[in-house]
């Protein structure tokens, strides 16, 4: 009974590994085989670009406590006492109290209401002045959170541009490495993944106290949009930010007119519909100013309350922009400024020479494998090389059908594993040997070889597995690689070097009288 057990799993093996590698070899694939992918190869192999960027850190915190203003405001206004002056200086908010006599109670208000995010510094002026800045939490909390986000948000963009088995990991405090497999006009690439999309929303301002370009009045800052035929033009728009595209839950490309252009519809979360509905209920007839990344993009006139949590960004934006635009929008706006640190483009060129090389190291060592199992264990080792042509077989026909990258460490990964599963081969036939010599008949010494190498076998290859586990876990990408071929490598050759060769053995003996085993 598990002879037949182990006939028909070698021959299940044998049968999967066929269906998983019919796509590598044979071109096209009909539409109804399970897999249709062939091996996915990696930017060494195939050749692409290579980015690592810097997250600017400060740029985050710089960014939380401009956000803070607006908190400190809201609850010293709540709580009655009169703020003359808030403002963000360096890594620090001042608050300047228009009576000082209220220094305690707005200390109290903030300390209460903000102590997790802020705590009081010392101020040159015990009166009316108190300097805040954020507490050694929250600072790290926000500097490594603005990693994550940006490693989700690239991960998420990249993933709507297209590009197959992109790598996107994080390297050391706060570098991001991006590998983008087939790419080798990477601009456009570029262009996506550093871009801010900083949403913001801001009043234009009106009258005298707005000033003029050359000089702004209190609280005006001049930005620039896009104006008729690509000239730039100037806005006095107000520093303070009314709400900011955190609240953007979608955006999708809008196709308008030839006059209007291509433009992108957005879409609000709870939060900001009432947000933007009390904006524009408390500033009807006042433009308001669409800020990204620092550009006005357009700064329309409010005619009536919008409250139904849906608005337009327009700029005469290109198809290609828009799209663009829609995408980060709905991504989810970086929490701080990309710097691009190394750029390299890997031609297809290297990769085949990498692939070529690669394959050349494997062939070496699989027929240098055989041969030596064929004349040192004779038959035992025919046996050992079928199932160790099988094990390499069934692992890249396991890469090819769960979408795997195989890379340069990969190929390694593979080489190690024909020694691994051979090893496990030299184990079960030296016992087999032994055995033999003790006097036993050949049918009992090969149970007895398999069940006495079977926790040496066990043994070695958990260890193993082990050590894959945690450099996949620690590792960066080419370790991951190679971490992930040799636990795929450890499962398949215990599946073909242990109960494969068992089943051929099970099948020479079953039934049969036989005298002797070459081994």
């Amino acid at each position: 009974m598990k002879a037949t057990y182990r006939l028909v799993l070698a021959l299940v093996l044998a049968a999967a590994s066929l269906v998983m590698l019919t796509p590598t070899f044979v071109q096209p694939v009909p539409d109804w085989w399970p897999w249709a992918q062939p091996i996915r190869l990696g930017l060494d192999l195939k050749g692409g670009t290579h980015l690592l960027y810097g997250v600017d850190a400060d740029a985050a915190v710089d960014a939380t406590l401009d956000r803070l203003v607006s908190d400190v405001e809201r609850v010293l206004r709540d709580g009655q006492v009169g703020a003359a002056n808030v403002e963000r200086q360096g890594k620090t908010l001042t608050l300047k109290l228009a009576n000082a006599d209220k220094r305690t109670q707005a200390a109290d208000l903030v300390r209460g209401q903000l102590s997790t995010n802020l705590v009081e510094q010392p101020s040159p002026d015990a009166g009316a002045l108190l300097v805040y800045g954020l507490t050694p939490g929250e600072n790290q909390r926000i500097r490594d959170s603005a990693r994550e986000q940006a490693l989700q948000i690239i991960r998420n963009r990249i993933d709507e541009f297209g590009v197959a088995e992109p790598v996107v990991q994080a390297q050391g405090s706060n570098e991001i490495v991006v590998q983008l497999p087939g790419i080798q006009d990477p601009q456009r690439a570029k262009s996506l993944i550093g871009r801010t999309a900083l949403l913001e929303f801001k009043m234009v301002g009106q009258g005298v106290e707005a000033g003029t370009v050359d000089k702004p009045g209190p609280g005006i800052q001049v930005l620039y949009g896009r104006g008729q035929g690509g000239v730039r033009e100037p806005y006095l728009v107000q520093r303070r930010t009314l709400m900011t595209g955190d609240v953007v839950t979608d955006a999708r490309l809008y196709m308008g007119s030839i006059a209007e252009g291509t433009a992108v519809d957005f879409t609000l979360d709870a939060r900001g519909t009432k947000q933007f509905g009390d904006i524009t209920r408390a500033n009807v007839g006042r433009n308001l100013a669409i800020v990204l990344d620092g550009n006005v993009s357009s700064a329309p006139t409010i005619r009536e309350p919008i409250t139904g949590g849906r608005g337009q960004i327009t700029g005469r934006f290109t198809f290609e922009e828009a799209q663009d635009l829609a995408n980060v929008l709905r991504n989810g706006a970086l929490p701080a400024p990309l710097r691009l640190l190394e750029e390299r483009t890997v031609g297809p060129s290297l990769g085949q020479d990498s692939i070529r090389r690669g394959l050349t190291s494997i062939a070496i060592a699989t027929v240098v494998t055989i041969l030596f199992m064929a004349v040192y264990y004779r038959g035992g080792g025919l046996i050992a090389d079928l199932a160790l042509v099988f094990n390499v077989l069934f692992l890249i026909g396991t890469f090819a059908a769960f979408g795997f990258t195989l890379s340069l460490p990969g190929l390694a990964g593979i080489a190690l594993t024909i020694g691994m599963a051979v090893d496990a081969n030299v184990l079960i036939l030296e016992r087999i040997r032994e055995e033999l010599t003790a006097g036993k008949s050949p049918r009992a010494a090969i149970d007895a070889g398999y069940e006495r190498a079977w926790a040496a076998i066990l043994d070695s290859n958990v260890t193993a597995f082990i050590s894959g586990v945690i450099l996949f876990q620690f590792g960066s990408g080419p370790i991951r690689g190679f971490a992930v071929t040799l636990c795929l490598g450890i499962l398949t050759s215990l599946l073909t070097a242990v109960w494969g060769t068992r089943m051929i053995y099970d099948l020479m003996t079953t039934g049969r009288r036989v005298t002797t085993v070459s081994v």
